[in-house]
């Protein structure tokens, strides 16, 4: 194995953990935001989320599918087995639950400012 693909290895694993820790974290931080009842925690807390979401997930979620395609490139995997074809798939359909998500926290966050 060479280098190269163990550089890709890697980033496609640090790409996977950015999308997991930072949707678990998001989640999490809103929850809590949210049970506060007080606008202006939720203001602040949907405004840094929104912030994390531009730069780690979304950086994540481009980085993902590149490092992955180049990854099986570099491994002699065609795109067309049946497990990246089922991995392509069910990525498109997170995102697709994703996107929504990030316009929701966006109206929160406005809201909630509207709010204070």
């Amino acid at each position: 194995m060479s280098l190269w693909a163990d550089i890709l290895r890697w980033l496609h694993v640090i790409g996977a953990t950015a999308l997991f820790g930072t949707g678990a974290g998001i989640a999490f931080f809103m929850l809590m935001a949210q049970r506060t009842g007080k606008p202006e925690i939720v203001a602040h807390v949907a405004g840094t989320v929104v912030i994390a979401d531009a730069i780690f997930t979304a950086t994540a979620v481009v980085v993902q599918p590149i490092t992955g395609a180049l990854l099986a490139r570099e491994m002699g995997w065609p795109l067309s087995q049946g497990w990246i074809v089922l991995s392509l798939l069910l990525y498109a359909v997170a995102g697709a639950f994703w996107l929504p998500v990030v316009w929701i926290q966006m109206r929160i966050r406005d809201l909630a400012r509207q709010a204070t």
